[in-house]
């Protein structure tokens, strides 16, 4: 638990100088209070502003850039400290393809930075009150801001699902989909998992994203690709075993007919 301000002071130029991509273990929450925060996730920049959320999940990847003037509150925390009861109330959130960028209304704002900053507060008083008591005072405030946020006008929980629940159709598509994309490649394969037919899970695809199913498994195998070579530092080979393909060049064919690069090239100017 920090501030903006504070970390990149702390880490005097890394990792934005020059800005390279990492692959988060933690969850990330910062709240920006003023000035504008540029940070690229899953290799898309997004620029936020005040009253927003950057708002990242373990396993994706995450780029600092200059922080400028941004300040506000910079939360970060280890799956465990969630518990199951909250990590299941928090299911859209802490979902895949959640949104990176969180805009509460005007409403709820208030209420979620003063909760942010008592989070700072209680971080910052280690040894005002029994360990055992800050810590337990600790995750309750990281919770209660939480949920109040995954709840809070102006964020859709749809929204986290591609405009679905969790129950639907599509929702398990998604749910199957991060489970099984480094091994199962066919839209029948996943038709079979649900129950339903390859027509009918195609047209719960098109309706959600406008994409077909065979395309939502490639944009993810993509950016397993681009999260691994740029990220992770793994080469062409192991990549293309991880996610499924049986012959390196026929990953390097997807994957150049796709970012227009060789997964070489992709992953040198990641190291430079």
């Amino acid at each position: 638990m920090n501030t903006i301000e504070d970390f990149f002071v702390q880490h005097d130029g890394w990792p934005w100088n020059p800005p390279r991509p990492v692959r988060v273990t933690f969850y990330y929450l910062i709240l920006v209070t003023e000035g504008e925060l540029r940070h690229d996730v899953d290799h898309v920049t997004r620029i936020i502003a005040p009253g927003q959320w950057l708002w990242v999940r373990p396993g994706h990847a995450l780029c600092f850039h200059p922080p400028g003037t941004a300040r506000g509150p910079f939360i970060l925390f280890e799956p465990d400290v969630l518990t199951p009861g909250t990590a299941g109330l928090l299911a859209p959130l802490i979902a895949h393809e959640a949104p990176a960028v969180l805009s509460p209304h005007p409403d709820d704002a208030v209420w979620l930075q003063q909760t942010a900053f008592q989070l700072l507060d209680e971080h910052r008083a280690l040894g005002r009150r029994p360990l055992d008591i800050h810590h337990a005072l600790r995750r309750s405030l990281l919770e209660s801001l939480l949920l109040r946020l995954a709840n809070a006008a102006g964020i859709d929980p749809a929204d986290a699902t591609a405009g679905t629940s969790r129950g639907d159709l599509f929702g398990r598509f998604l749910d199957t989909l991060e489970l099984h994309f480094r091994e199962l490649h066919r839209a029948a394969d996943y038709a079979e998992l649900l129950g339903c037919s390859v027509r009918t899970l195609s047209r719960a695809a098109q309706d959600a994203t406008g994409n077909g199913v065979r395309e939502l498994i490639n944009e993810r195998r993509l950016l397993e690709a681009r999260r691994l070579l740029g990220d992770a530092r793994w080469d062409a080979r192991a990549v293309a075993a991880h996610l499924g393909f049986t012959d390196p060049a026929n990953f390097g064919r997807f994957f150049r007919d796709r970012t227009g690069s060789t997964p070489a090239t992709y992953a040198a100017r990641g190291r430079n």
